[in-house]
């Protein structure tokens, strides 16, 4: 008797060239964002507010999380995420495909992969070219891992 295998799909971003994967019933929308409302005394991540379809969404700028420069000469796209009953933006380089891996194939997060990255990764997938980092979405939207960043 063989086991099943249980897949998992992820909605592949880029930031600053590296591969992230969200699990896909975490996303909810993937959009460009429209007129940041920059939030007073907020922390440096946190790029601002944007109205989507009515509702108040907060946008998460991942360069800046991650510790990386700016995006230059390019608008970042935004992935919706539902966390705690608010909504949030992931605002990110680019958004791919989706991808579907057999859970179990994924690794634990390298010993050498940077800390503040490790602190928001689930493991890693390793592809033929490339590594994808699987970002746990509840760690990226906790105020304290907020602090960790900075």
């Amino acid at each position: 008797m063989t086991a099943e295998r249980e897949e998992i799909e992820y909605v592949t971003v880029t930031v600053a060239g590296q591969l992230f994967g969200l699990p896909i019933g975490r996303v909810h929308d993937v959009f460009l964002p429209a007129r940041l409302t920059r939030v007073p005394l907020a922390k440096p991540e946190i790029a601002g507010i944007l109205n989507l379809r009515g509702r108040i969404v907060t946008a998460i700028d991942m360069r800046r999380f991650l510790g990386l420069p700016p995006l230059a000469n390019s608008e970042p796209m935004a992935v919706g995420i539902e966390h705690r009953g608010e909504s949030c933006a992931l605002l990110v380089d680019s958004v791919g495909e989706v991808m579907r891996f057999d859970r179990a194939a994924r690794d634990p997060n390298p010993a050498n992969l940077d800390p503040s990255w490790a602190a928001v990764a689930a493991g890693v997938h390793p592809l033929q070219d490339r590594l994808m980092v699987v970002l746990d979405i509840d760690r990226v939207l906790e105020p304290k891992t907020h602090a960790l960043a900075a």
